[in-house]
């Protein structure tokens, strides 16, 4: 297990480091979205419009030589133009089926909120099970698999609100943010003529990827941040300012996260930690407050934040599993 330990930290560095040649100065941000896939869940992109959201998605398939496709959503947008559609072949006398782009390693859902509920419906059965169902017939999707879908907190005009169902099949959120001035600087050296992105050159397989996830699944939880997880997951729906608590999901994504980033750093075993530094990404997008506590100007960062700092923390002998 050290070896294959040794092995995913530094394929997923090398991974990081190649997307960070385009999206410069977000590593924290680059590493998440690469926890993500790893531990084959979803992540949803919350932030203005020019921050590199596409082009991060993009930069991962390249760098892992995977099929990309990405989906503009709008409000006009059908189901069938997501999953695909049958179509008849008059010299074989029977329908074909032409595959959507969601038949994609990564797939962006550009601008999601602008589609109706049922397009965005079209979404759950590739995220959850990962497999299509179209004119009565079940088609698996590439494996690894996920979706990076985006949207613009400030535009509402025109916009459908994602559902709770489907938020909660997120693994994380995750805001790019604007660089620092330095690297801002930088980007107009580097981007000013010619884009980076067309020179990024793959530095890992989807075999690398698939060895990452399995290795990644043989990471220990002990027992004791196994209940430090349902602790905070609880915490959550007691918490007198909270409409809508953090769903059980929520706890087997923090679990799969947890175990691929404690991977990534070079551990055989779930710490603490781990779970406090996914808590915001992975339950913040669940967590509804209620009326009273938005107008006081509480924030669900908060809430969470506050939940960790009262909560028993396992001691080291927790990577010890029990």
């Amino acid at each position: 297990m050290t070896d294959r330990i040794e092995r995913f930290g530094e394929r997923f560095n090398r991974i990081a480091s190649n997307v960070e040649t385009v999206i410069q100065g977000k590593r924290e941000v680059v590493e998440l979205v690469l926890l993500a896939l790893v531990a084959e869940g979803h992540v949803l992109v919350e932030d203005v419009p020019g921050v590199g959201k596409t082009h991060l998605a993009k930069s991962i398939a390249r760098s892992i030589d995977g099929a990309f496709n990405r989906i503009q959503f709008t409000p006009d947008l059908l189901p069938s133009d997501v999953t695909g559609i049958s179509v008849y072949d008059r010299d074989r006398r029977e329908f074909e089926f032409k595959p959507g782009p969601i038949f994609a390693n990564i797939v962006v859902g550009d601008e999601i909120n602008r589609a109706s509920p049922k397009t965005q419906s079209a979404l759950l059965e590739a995220m959850e099970e990962r497999q299509v169902t179209s004119d009565g017939v079940t088609r698996p999707v590439p494996l690894p698999f996920m979706v990076v879908a985006t949207q613009n907190p400030l535009e509402h005009e025109g916009t459908y609100p994602l559902p709770e169902a489907q938020l909660d099949r997120f693994m994380m959120r995750v805001v790019i943010g604007y660089p620092d001035r330095s690297k801002e600087l930088e980007m107009l050296d580097t981007h000013g003529v010619r884009s980076t992105f067309l020179d990024l050159e793959p530095v890992a397989t989807l075999d690398d990827v698939r060895e990452l996830i399995v290795t990644a699944q043989n990471v220990t939880v002990a027992n004791a941040v196994k209940n430090y997880i349902i602790d905070l997951v609880g915490a959550t729906r007691q918490h007198p300012d909270v409409m809508l608590g953090a769903s059980p999901r929520s706890a087997l994504f923090l679990q799969r996260l947890a175990r691929a980033r404690a991977a990534a750093q070079g551990r055989d075993y779930v710490m603490p930690d781990d779970i406090k530094d996914l808590a915001i990404p992975v339950l913040e997008h669940r967590i509804t407050l209620r009326p009273e506590a938005q107008m006081r100007g509480e924030t669900v960062a908060e809430i969470v934040t506050g939940i960790l700092g009262r909560l028993r923390v396992p001691g080291t002998a927790s990577r010890i599993a029990t």
